[in-house]
């Protein structure tokens, strides 16, 4: 929120821009990383968090060779649920081999679930919300 996207994706790249951008915000953070993609890039476009559905002007895409590809992971569960299925294996075999590492952002015990999902509600939240089951709770 403080720095210019932009700007800042350019510098960790040494201008060339980012590769991949995972997106699940839309609005202005699409505008960022579509002005900020590298040449062949990918946009995965996940949501709209932000609230606004961004228009795609079509000759960034065609200047840069840039692909943008939605995707509703919920759609898997009645067009193809052996993906679904596979993917979720896939998603646990890299966790456990420590090659994901989701950012936690907030930790609550089963009895402050009502307290977590108002630090959802609230936008607090820059990563994952974890209710922990457990110890009397």
């Amino acid at each position: 929120r403080e720095e210019d996207l932009r700007s800042r994706i350019l510098d960790l790249t040494d201008g060339k821009g980012a590769d991949v951008v995972y997106d699940p915000v839309g609005g202005d953070v699409f505008k960022a990383s579509l002005r900020s993609i590298a040449f062949e890039g990918r946009i995965l476009v996940i949501g709209f968090a932000g609230g606004e559905v961004p228009q795609i002007p079509a000759n960034h895409l065609l200047v840069k060779n840039v692909d943008v590809i939605g995707f509703f992971w919920g759609a898997y569960k009645s067009r193809n649920r052996d993906r679904l299925v596979e993917s979720i294996h896939q998603l646990v075999e890299w966790w456990k081999e420590g090659r994901l590492k989701p950012h936690i952002s907030k930790t609550f015990p089963l009895k402050e679930g009502q307290k977590a999902i108002e630090y959802l509600l609230a936008r607090k939240s820059t990563g994952k919300v974890v209710i922990t089951i457990g110890d009397g709770q």
